[in-house]
């Protein structure tokens, strides 16, 4: 089964808070036609705030509390999904809709629950439409923009390709287009921003630690202007296309997949040279005799990150311990694993899993 997950941000689908009708059916358009040559297609849509806030009364200068952005979505996500119901029912497709928060990744049986729901959808030939769920969401379990959203569904369905629809036409490093990328690394998300608009919460940087996560999980990445016609189509089918695309690494198997970007790391271990080719080359255990300083406060069974002395993540994995207990055994031997080679995601250096 050929998987492709779509990205729209709130600047394509909707610019300044109103819909863009014309684009919305040339992405219907596509994704027919993607589904008529045997692919199966997850469409993940930004945009219920923007086209919430009219509906609340409150004008593009105003500034939103939390509670008055939540009420917006809650408006606008009705009015978003209206308008693909109206738009893929002309082309005889049906829609579902999935409101997700991260701690519905974070937490391993939802996480499955997800996948099954989709594999439901998928058999049934009904077009899965996935949004952060703003109406519920706080900082504790929101993503923070629909790039990481994209990406974690890309991983957890195994796609063969994440396609991020911007209203840039993809990486821009000193003003030049960047058409191909091996190695998202600190360096070059130097050369990313943030979102300066209000009407979204990306940005290139998203972006790029999107196609991270995506490309470490075995998913080949594009970005590119989602205004271009015919975009999806070209990216798909392998033509010559504007935009940046990201070169995936071999992929790994999904419980690792879902320890490293699906749950959250609630601290930090630094180990020793000795203990990082342990892990790193070898394929062994973390051990508390490699465990040089503790950061966080977390609990066993926690998602951890594991760095060198140099700062420089090793991967991630689930702790046995605590982080009280742990700081009081630091370089001591004990009889159990700090954490278990077989709950520990290794991270390469180009951020490749």
């Amino acid at each position: 089964m050929k998987k492709i997950v779509i990205k729209i941000g709130s600047s394509v689908i909707a610019p300044q808070g109103e819909l863009d009708y014309r684009f919305l059916r040339g992405l219907a358009s596509q994704i027919k036609t993607l589904r008529r040559e045997g692919f199966v297609v997850v469409l993940v849509s930004s945009g219920a705030i923007a086209l919430g806030r009219p509906l609340l009364g409150v004008t593009l200068k105003d500034r939103l509390s939390l509670n008055q952005l939540q009420a917006a979505a809650s408006l606008g996500q009705i009015k978003l999904m209206d308008v693909y119901n109206r738009i893929f029912s002309r082309l005889k497709i049906n829609c579902a809709q999935l409101l997700l928060t991260w701690d519905d990744f974070e937490k391993r049986n939802r996480y499955i629950n997800i996948s099954h729901t989709l594999n439901v959808l998928f058999k049934r030939g009904i077009l899965p439409i996935a949004n952060e769920n703003d109406v519920v969401s706080t900082d504790e379990i929101k993503f923070g923009d629909n790039d990481k959203l994209s990406a974690l569904l890309a991983s957890l369905i195994s796609a063969g390709k994440l396609v991020i629809l911007s209203d840039v036409k993809g990486f821009l490093k000193e003003g030049q287009l960047v058409r191909r990328i091996e190695n998202i690394n600190g360096e070059l998300l130097r050369f990313a921003k943030g979102s300066s608009s209000i009407w979204t919460k990306g940005g290139m940087r998203s972006k790029l630690e999107a196609a991270r996560i995506a490309t470490s999980s075995g998913v080949s990445t594009f970005i590119a202007k989602g205004q271009t016609a015919g975009i999806i189509l070209q990216i798909v089918r392998g033509e010559d296309f504007e935009g940046t695309s990201f070169v995936p690494a071999m992929r790994i198997s999904a419980r690792r997949r879902w320890i490293a970007f699906a749950r959250k790391s609630r601290g930090v271990l630094y180990i020793d040279e000795g203990a990082g080719e342990a892990i790193v080359n070898n394929k062994k255990s973390l051990l508390a005799v490699g465990v040089k300083k503790v950061e966080g406060d977390f609990a066993k069974g926690d998602s951890v990150a594991v760095k060198n002395n140099k700062g420089r993540i090793l991967g991630y994995g689930l702790t046995n311990f605590s982080a009280s207990e742990l700081k009081k055994n630091l370089g001591k031997k004990l009889e159990k694993e700090v954490i278990h080679r077989d709950n520990l995601a290794i991270v390469k250096q180009n951020g490749q899993t």
